[in-house]
């Protein structure tokens, strides 16, 4: 049998559009795809395995019908190592590349994983947080700029209610949430410490009860209103030099309301 006839295909997106409007940005939206990233530095280097919601796309030229949609998924498949801020800078130069265009992005969310150590009896678990990381390159050879987004989880207590209490005080669940403009990469785990130092107590995942009376008590020498709270976490940030600017907002799912608390709070270290 002869083989069959290899015949050319039309490769329409490459065609030139005679619209002479240019697309800010196209691409594909929140494909689900495992990610490795590299946590930590030098020998306690390790690597952590998630899957994460990826959202990719490049600027098209005025002249340029379409882009070439499987070449994203193409990026997502090539080998490579870990991911750390830098990895991440880099792949959305080589998605550039691949697609010819002169700006991109890529923006990546995911559950990362923490490995804690309780604070008394020093027993490991993991604890999960939302991260988001973000890449723009907005020109060829231009520098990319990278931001980050986290939700971290910790306990607050209310001052007035251990002010006006004969004993105990209510205390509750936070969600602190920093988004972060960056001039030089950041760790998730130095971000999401910045958030567990501002509040009352840091959670985990797992805690004896010797565990349970450091959190206890540390909460309650410790208490924050829900603007103490973002306050100084705006402060932690100011002081970060790898940090450019940031949003923060705090959330207090209140124990004694049927509703929530928050605050929000911008700035950056020039501010």
């Amino acid at each position: 049998m002869n083989a069959p006839e290899i015949l050319p295909l039309v490769d329409i997106q490459s065609q030139t559009d005679t619209r002479n409007l240019p697309i800010q940005a196209v691409g594909i939206k929140e494909v689900r795809y495992p990610v490795r990233l590299r946590a930590g530095q030098g020998p306690q280097a390790r690597t952590v395995e998630t899957a994460a919601r990826w959202t990719m796309s490049v600027g098209l030229a005025a002249t340029v019908k379409g882009t070439h949609m499987s070449r994203f998924i193409e990026l997502l498949e090539a080998p490579r190592e870990a991911l750390d801020l830098d990895g991440f800078a880099r792949m959305t130069a080589e998605m550039l590349q691949r697609l010819e265009a002169h700006s991109g992005r890529i923006e990546m969310h995911f559950p990362y994983f923490l490995r804690k150590a309780a604070p008394v009896s020093g027993v490991e678990s993991l604890l999960d947080i939302d991260a988001t990381w973000r890449c723009h390159i907005p020109a060829i050879g231009a520098r990319p700029e990278l931001s980050m987004r986290l939700t971290v989880a910790a306990t607050s207590l209310c001052p007035c209610s251990k002010e006006i209490s004969a004993y105990g005080a209510h205390n509750q669940r936070s969600h602190i949430t920093l988004d972060v403009a960056l001039r030089e990469a950041l760790s998730i785990e130095a971000l999401a410490r910045i958030a567990e130092d501002s509040a009352s107590c840091a959670v985990y995942g797992l805690l004896k009860r010797v565990d349970e009376k450091h959190v206890t008590e540390r909460a309650y020498d410790n208490p924050k209103f829900v603007e103490d709270l973002v306050r100084d976490v705006a402060l932690a940030l100011s002081a970060e030099p790898r940090v450019r600017a940031y949003q923060v907002e705090v959330e207090n799912f209140e124990s004694i309301h049927n509703h929530s608390a928050f605050a929000t709070i911008g700035g950056s270290r020039d501010d």
